[in-house]
């Protein structure tokens, strides 16, 4: 997977629960099946009707069992922090750099995956951001970062966007990112929606077509480092 040998680590970098699965979930059974360690730090859990930071995480812990990450951490598990941390740019920088969850400081990944950049959703493009200030060159840059994006990212956008011209083959996963994705049930919505289950397969059909694959996830290559 990517040219990570089987004991490297990648680091997924995700604005809520849920977005992990939705934009890299069959990556990361992907890379888990292949020996590679990934860890997951989930920024902000907003708290509002029908989103309870305890339920939420409860769906991330069994979303990440399901695709074998190793270990899992919400920043800001609801509160103020929680409802805006394009606000905390600075700490949320911090976050991803040095901790005190998974972080690049820490757990000195090869790889790097953050939310793409032109989502509509104003805590995604902070996470971006914050995300690209993190892998900027120093003695902790990871070799390899992509930006992944949900179904409500492909579906609605604004203005030119960068395109995924990097595609994983999730044909062989695919059942095992919908049962990840059935982990949030507060979460994913019945037919025709951005976030019901045969929507999400559709787009992953779509864009195994474009690559020539059953199904595919995409990315938007930021660095890739050939050694």
């Amino acid at each position: 997977m990517f040219g990570l040998p089987p004991g490297s680590t990648v680091l997924v970098v995700a604005p809520h629960p849920d977005d992990e699965t939705l934009g890299a979930g069959g990556t990361i059974a992907r890379l888990t099946m292949a020996g590679v360690t990934v860890h997951v730090l989930v920024i902000a859990c907003r708290s509002h009707p029908g989103s309870d930071p305890v339920v939420r995480a409860g769906e991330l812990d069994q979303a990440c069992t399901v695709l074998g990450v190793a270990s899992q951490h919400i920043a800001f598990p609801g509160g103020e922090a929680a409802t805006d941390p394009g606000s905390r740019m600075a700490e949320v920088v911090h976050l991803i750099e040095s901790g005190p969850g998974p972080s690049l400081r820490v757990l000195r990944p090869a790889g790097l995956l953050i939310p793409a950049a032109g989502s509509f959703h104003q805590d995604h493009r902070a996470v971006h951001d914050a995300g690209l200030a993190a892998a900027r060159p120093s003695g902790h840059a990871p070799s390899l970062v992509l930006g992944y994006r949900g179904p409500e990212d492909t579906l609605w956008t604004a203005g030119p966007t960068a395109r995924g011209t990097v595609a994983v083959d999730t044909g062989g996963v695919w059942e095992t990112k919908a049962k990840a994705l059935a982990a949030y049930t507060t979460q994913m919505r019945d037919d025709p929606h951005p976030r019901s289950v045969e929507t999400i397969a559709a787009l992953d059909r779509a864009a195994g077509a474009s690559a020539g694959t059953a199904m595919a996830e995409m990315f938007v290559p930021y660095r890739l480092v050939a050694r």
